[in-house]
């Protein structure tokens, strides 16, 4: 087995456009034996809890002039690519991303995480939700199939808080200070929405390592 521990924030565009990537990468592959998890990353660790407007942040993040409207084309076209339809004028807040952390930790033991990662992909970057938003962080849960009470008491508390902040300080301990990054047998790291040749090399990488870690076993 395989194993690839995928670092990530919730509202990365190129996150979004990594896992259309590594998934076109597993097709490819045929492979069977990738275990994948989800951990979490943020990249505004300051922001408000209560996020804000998108124009505001765009525009301390950018700057004014032409600059945000080329980049976010940039990443749009490379988005048609992996088959994402980006659409950045729906959204209208950018989040504290805690909130959806919290879900896609505790989704993993509902078995549903990649679900739930995606379908929150899919609030943001193409309906143009507010997934900082508790009724919409809810909805995600109910889309993936898990019970709205028990998602609602579990995001109304305080679980799994302490674990999101921990994991994304751990992964900049790493050295990690962008994402998507993904860690393959916590040995190999590839970094940013690369093309699927370049997870099957690794994944290929990893096999030719565990079998020599076999056989120097039986040696």
């Amino acid at each position: 087995m395989i194993y690839v521990d995928v670092v990530s924030d919730t509202i990365c565009p190129w996150c979004y456009i990594g896992k259309r990537r590594f998934e076109r990468a597993l097709a490819q592959s045929g492979r069977t034996d990738i275990a994948v998890a989800w951990r979490p990353f943020q990249l505004n660790p300051d922001m408000p809890p209560e996020g804000m407007t998108r124009d505001d942040y765009v525009r301390a993040k950018f700057g004014g002039g032409d600059r945000p409207r080329q980049i976010y084309q940039a990443i749009a076209e490379s988005g048609r690519e992996a088959g994402i339809e980006f659409q950045f004028s729906r959204i209208r807040r950018t989040p504290n991303t805690v909130l959806s952390h919290r879900l896609v930790h505790w989704s993993a033991k509902n078995n549903v995480q990649d679900e739930t990662v995606a379908e929150l992909f899919k609030l943001y970057f193409e309906e143009g939700r507010d997934i900082g938003d508790m009724e919409t962080v809810v909805e995600c849960a109910v889309r993936v199939g898990i019970e709205e009470l028990r998602a609602r008491r579990y995001l109304m508390s305080d679980e799994g808080r302490q674990e999101v902040v921990a994991s994304d300080v751990y992964a900049r301990r790493l050295g990690i200070n962008g994402v998507p990054c993904f860690i393959v047998n916590r040995k190999y790291a590839v970094s940013g929405a690369q093309p699927p040749s370049a997870f099957v090399e690794v994944f290929n990488l990893a096999e030719r390592d565990a079998a020599t870690s076999a056989a120097q076993s039986t040696a």
